[in-house]
């Protein structure tokens, strides 16, 4: 898949100024109090003076660096979805370069719902306001799924793109956990949905259908 790099917040490739030991004490605060606030509770509710309190800085130092609680959790979350990045572009099949479409959108589903059981909190906290779509995350995940779907000959892949996308928001998946269903049980029923739009171009069976391959 020709992608872009993912462009999530923080990105170490960037050229950036050599961060003064100070700075990087009160980051490391800030992080470790906005971790546990996300944990302990909804993180739709942690506002930056909590975190600015838990972490003992001032809310100048806080806005310093971040603009608000979402770009908080987007840090949070970042070498986690740059990992996940990494295995997308570089990994084996079939989340991996190599594999069907359906599968690899069916190993994408699975490899989500895994980073969903261990962060869903702070995902849920870089969806506050909507702000989902916007992060640099979302992007390179519609880039992904979008050259899936052309791959695989689907009419009109756009329409499609946000709406294969939306199971993986991490409201929809705790409402399912709420509802009794395990994370392998919800990763099936996506890598159905993965087979259902594009197992079709590639004569997918019944037998293919695991997240997995």
């Amino acid at each position: 898949m020709n992608a872009p790099r993912l462009p999530l917040l923080n990105d170490a490739s960037a050229a950036a100024p050599v961060e003064r030991a100070d700075a990087a004490r009160n980051r490391v605060k800030v992080l470790a109090a906005a971790a546990g606030l996300f944990a302990d509770r909804d993180p739709r509710t942690v506002t930056m003076d909590d975190i600015a309190k838990a972490a003992g800085v001032g809310r100048g130092t806080l806005y310093r660096r971040y603009p608000d609680v979402v770009s908080i959790a987007v840090a949070l979350l970042d070498e986690h979805e740059r990992a996940l990045q990494e295995r997308l572009l570089r990994g084996a099949p079939p989340l991996g370069p190599g594999a069907p479409p359906a599968k690899r959108l069916a190993a994408f589903y699975a490899a989500m719902v895994e980073l969903l059981d261990a962060h869903a909190n702070l995902v849920l906290g870089t969806e506050v306001g909507g702000m989902r779509f916007g992060t640099g995350a979302y992007q390179f995940w519609a880039v992904h799924v979008r050259t899936l779907l052309t791959e695989a000959g689907v009419a009109d892949p756009d329409s499609l793109v946000d709406a294969l996308l939306a199971p993986l928001a991490a409201e929809v998946y705790q409402q399912q956990r709420r509802r009794g269903l395990g994370s392998t049980q919800i990763a099936a029923g996506l890598a159905r949905v993965a087979h259902g739009i594009l197992g079709g171009a590639h004569g997918s069976t019944a037998d293919d259908r695991s997240p997995g391959g």
